[in-house]
């Protein structure tokens, strides 16, 4: 066996699990389908400005060891997530809080928006077992049909009525005029962008780009001991139980000829006519100085249009099938599981860090 570990892709959980096994004198291969490594937290400079090549990422976090962590890698600055949401041209601040309100209902106070919002959830009768029932006991009508109802619709290809009440668990509602989306502590976007990132973690690291693990599976698992898989799981076994369901996003690049397009670096377009869900204009994550700007248009489609899975749909079905999947990769004493595809869950990059690290204190004594 020519390598220790063999890692299947090259976005944050295989590339921290590579620079750490690489650390305690392990050799490891990592292969990766694309042309070039990070995964989704790519980001190619244009014009001087990072694009976030497959949507915005900003690293949010409240455990320190995780922050300590990857600014080895980076110096972040202090951008604060602070998105705005358009609605038929109405602009209201996100998440939901005073200045929403104020904009919405002509307020002033907490007081007046509890009395409002509390009055609105009045209207669902139980049982609560759709999300179009669940986003109204939450927040009330109002908020959920300027700011919830259209982009939800939009990101999951069905209508509120017909999704589980389990996609939203919770909306959060600030009675403060604080437009700071995360709550956590340390926020940020890595100055130079998140590839510079991964090309630290991978340095002295083999890599073959443009290399589909699963086109060649026997072979590329017989150079190493053991395969870190981080890529879909029903695609490693072929789809031979089914496939899983996901939403995908399909971007839409434009440079314009000015230095600020909408003024923010995210916009949700939260009504159902208008094709795209959000509108990031780069530039905003690092305050780059330039006299042109690019922005994304993020469409929700279903990833059979992309071929890139972003979403997992965790329905009982989709679930089901995945535990069914994950019983064949137990068998497989070589076979190690990680990251968002190969556990059909969604992850923060700061779970994904420390995820891969307890991976690295799990396997490598």
């Amino acid at each position: 066996m020519k390598y220790d570990y063999l890692i299947v892709g090259s976005g944050l959980f295989g590339s921290v699990f590579a620079y750490e096994a690489k650390k305690r004198g392990k050799k490891c291969l990592v292969v990766e389908r694309r042309n070039h490594a990070g995964g989704n937290i790519y980001t190619e400079k244009r014009d001087g400005i990072n694009i976030h090549r497959y949507g915005a990422h900003i690293f949010h976090t409240s455990d320190k060891e995780v922050w300590d962590y990857i600014n080895q890698f980076a110096s972040f600055n202090n951008y604060i997530n602070c998105p705005v949401a358009n609605y038929r041209g109405e602009i209201y601040n996100m998440p939901f809080n005073m200045n929403t309100f104020s904009r919405m209902w002509g307020i002033k106070t907490p007081e007046e928006a509890k009395q409002i919002i509390e009055e609105q959830r009045k209207e669902v009768v139980p049982p609560v077992d759709n999300l179009e029932k669940q986003a109204i006991s939450l927040v009330g009508r109002d908020i959920f049909e300027k700011l919830v109802k259209g982009y939800t619709e939009k990101q999951w290809g069905r209508e509120c009525k017909d999704l589980p009440p389990e996609i939203i668990k919770r909306l959060p509602v600030r009675y403060t005029y604080d437009n700071n989306y995360f709550n956590d502590r340390y926020q940020g976007i890595p100055e130079g962008g998140y590839t510079a990132i991964i090309d630290k973690l991978l340095e002295g690291t083999e890599v073959l780009l443009s290399t589909d693990f699963n086109k060649d599976k026997e072979r590329l698992s017989s150079l190493a001991i053991k395969v870190l898989y981080t890529g879909a799981l029903d695609e490693y076994y072929g789809y031979s139980l089914g496939a899983l369901q996901y939403r995908s996003v399909r971007f839409e690049d434009e440079r314009f000829d000015t230095d600020n397009y909408q003024g923010v670096a995210v916009m949700n377009y939260t009504d159902r006519e208008t094709p795209y869900t959000r509108v990031i204009e780069h530039r905003h994550f690092e305050k780059t100085e330039s006299p042109v700007t690019w922005v994304s248009r993020e469409y929700s489609v279903d990833y059979k249009e992309t071929g890139e899975p972003y979403y997992p749909i965790n329905d009982k079905a989709n679930n089901d099938l995945y535990s069914q999947y994950r019983a064949l990769a137990a068998k497989e004493k070589n076979l190690i599981l990680g990251g968002r595809l190969a556990q059909y869950s969604y992850f923060d990059m700061d779970k994904t860090i420390k995820a891969s690290l307890e991976l690295v204190k799990k396997e490598i004594h």
